[in-house]
């Protein structure tokens, strides 16, 4: 049988960490300079208000730490009622987000119908999970039909998700903290 001495711990501030500190403050009297952090990618976002949804994106697309277009266009139009933000690789989401146009417009004539977000969602869940998250595209589908104002958040593998207002992209911890913090379920245009 195994047995152990457990000890109480000692209170009080224990020093351990001064000598350690004095090093860094070495670094500051050499003048290093260190590099500063780059931030780079995407950031897309949008609500549903009473009675529509705001999506936005910006519009520098990069590869690294290079900015390669200044004016890249992050919001498609799917149909007249429906469009889609798209983070990750920029050729993945515009050829992700036409596809989904060509299918929406085709049923569309097919049907006689205007479009549903929700047929929406399922033709792009559907097309991710089948690529099992080899397609980076993070889609915001958002849109007004026949059930009022939606908006869909899509993952790389297809999991889909209707909220009040989402954000995705390298820049989304920042949108999700102001939309968190200013967002009212009753907003309306002039809010």
């Amino acid at each position: 049988m195994f047995t152990a001495a457990v000890e109480a711990p000692e209170g009080g501030f224990q020093f351990e960490n001064c000598s350690r500190n004095r090093s860094f403050d070495s670094f500051s009297e050499q003048k290093l300079v260190l590099p500063n952090a780059t931030k780079t990618g995407t950031t897309i976002g949008g609500l549903v208000f009473k009675g529509g949804v705001v999506l936005g994106a910006d519009t520098r697309a990069t590869s690294g730490e290079v900015v390669v277009d200044k004016n890249c266009s992050k919001i498609h139009r799917i149909s007249s009622n429906i469009y889609c933000c798209g983070a990750g690789t920029a050729a993945d989401t515009e050829k992700t987000t036409e596809m989904l146009a060509s299918k929406i417009e085709l049923h569309a004539l097919a049907t006689g119908r205007q479009p549903r977000l929700v047929m929406a969602s399922r033709f792009l869940q559907d097309t991710l999970f089948r690529y099992r998250g080899h397609i980076s595209a993070m889609l915001l589908l958002g849109g007004v039909d026949c059930s009022g104002p939606h908006i869909y958040e899509v993952t790389p593998h297809g999991s889909v998700q209707k909220l009040p207002f989402s954000s995705m992209g390298s820049g989304n911890l920042a949108a999700m903290g102001v939309f968190e913090d200013r967002y009212r379920p009753d907003m309306n245009v002039s809010y």
